[in-house]
């Protein structure tokens, strides 16, 4: 089998081409094809050497690799020349005002035989002859991608459903060139939550962008992979093996598949969770661009749904963050004095500093005082970490360790 991710370098890779390389990469995997890497930059004001980096970019970052390019449609310029030239004296093709087009019988149909919407009928009639080459000799997308798909012996075309329009053109190209055309899976279009067509008013709409929002590539790939497949109706949850093993384009859908960014929060949240606490530390590292949050991180770990979420929740535990005012003001009154000095006492003199030890102190200050938990618990967590949301009060506290947590309780303690 031989397969091919052939993006256009106009920017960002954007959900929907990743899940055509992932389709793609999987098929590849599954059977022990080659996939190829085509860059389809025909466009040459959009199709920049930053944005074919992008796309790499993007592709690594996913962990899907290649086995042959990336080839530069470009490149091959010469190659369309000398097909475009075959099809001219063959007659399938005339010049028309320095163009040239690619004559289409006036009777007949084209069939498209597509694994996920079957056969596809294209009445002639509906089709003009049309260009396959500008005035100037270049080729025009249709040829380009035919001669390609033929030269590189593509045998499978799975790309997204916007490119159906397309086929007949690519496949009455190969016919003239007396190719037998390859078997095509046009793939589902992804919509947002509110059924339309999606876009970067629904999130995310780049791989570029899921990375930044902290999401993990492998609960991305899983995710993906279920945009219009599934491997039967309750698995949700699959290694990259799995999807290998399992994935085919029979049981793609040939309905719109539904973008859900929530869905992928709460799916990626379950990944950070089963990460061993170095490996979701060095994670972060990467992500923040800095070191040393290793405690912070296994405190931090059940909490979060995506690495974004680790600054605005544990930052206080890697270092001091300003007092947010308006917990201070809603904490830090009726009684918050006593209780906070109490609670510093018993945490003076808890021995280990563990965290058992140190909920055992806390709920007997809260029992003697004879006072709800959060009367204790919140000035304690407003007065180590500036916020009241933190993940759990005892283990924050020894995560900082007893010499800095009762340093901050005294700050707080002398604004009281």
């Amino acid at each position: 089998m031989r397969v091919r991710f052939a993006p256009s370098p106009t920017g960002q890779l954007h959900i929907g081409g990743a899940r055509t390389a992932l389709y793609n990469w999987l098929l590849a995997r599954k059977h022990g094809g080659t996939l190829i890497l085509r860059i389809e930059d025909t466009d040459r004001e959009r199709s920049t050497p930053e944005n074919v980096e992008q796309i790499l970019d993007a592709l690594r970052w996913l962990e899907l690799d290649w086995d042959e390019g990336p080839v530069s449609q470009v490149e091959r310029a010469a190659r369309h020349r000398e097909q475009i030239d075959r099809l001219l004296a063959d007659g399938a093709a005339y010049e028309d005002d320095g163009a040239v087009r690619l004559r289409v019988p006036d009777v007949g149909e084209t069939v498209v035989s597509d694994m996920i919407r079957g056969q596809v009928s294209f009445p002639h009639s509906s089709i003009d002859d049309f260009v396959i080459a500008r005035s100037d000799g270049s080729a025009l997308y249709n040829l380009a991608v035919a001669v390609d798909d033929l030269d590189m012996g593509i045998d499978h075309v799975i790309r997204g459903e916007d490119h159906l329009s397309n086929t007949p053109r690519q496949v009455m190209i190969l016919k003239a060139l007396g190719a037998e055309p390859p078997v095509y899976a046009h793939l589902p279009l992804l919509h947002g939550p509110d059924g339309k067509k999606l876009s970067k008013r629904h999130g995310a709409a780049s791989v570029q962008a899921l990375r930044d929002a902290g999401y993990l590539p492998e609960a991305v790939r899983n995710y993906i992979a279920l945009l219009g497949w599934g491997l039967d109706a309750e698995t949700t949850f699959m290694t990259t093996e799995q999807l290998i093993e399992g994935f085919s384009l029979e049981r793609v859908s040939r309905s719109p598949a539904v973008f859900d960014e929530q869905k992928l929060r709460w799916m990626n949240g379950r990944y950070l969770r089963e990460l061993a606490p170095q490996e979701l530390a060095g994670r972060l590292e990467a992500h923040l661009g800095r070191s040393g949050v290793g405690p912070a991180a296994a405190v931090a770990q059940e909490k979060m749904q995506t690495l974004a979420d680790f600054w605005p929740l544990a930052a206080f535990l890697v270092e001091r963050q300003p007092i947010d005012e308006d917990a201070w003001s809603k904490v830090m009154k009726d009684g918050a004095d006593d209780a906070l000095s109490a609670a510093r006492a018993a945490m003076a003199g808890v021995d280990p500093f563990d965290v058992e030890p140190v909920e055992a102190a806390l709920r007997e200050v809260v029992e003697r005082l004879g006072v709800k938990p959060r009367q204790v618990f919140q000035p304690v967590r407003v007065a180590v970490s500036g916020s009241t949301i933190s993940p759990g009060i005892f283990e924050s506290v020894v995560a900082l360790g007893r010499e800095e947590t009762l340093a901050r309780v005294d700050d707080a303690l002398s604004r009281l």
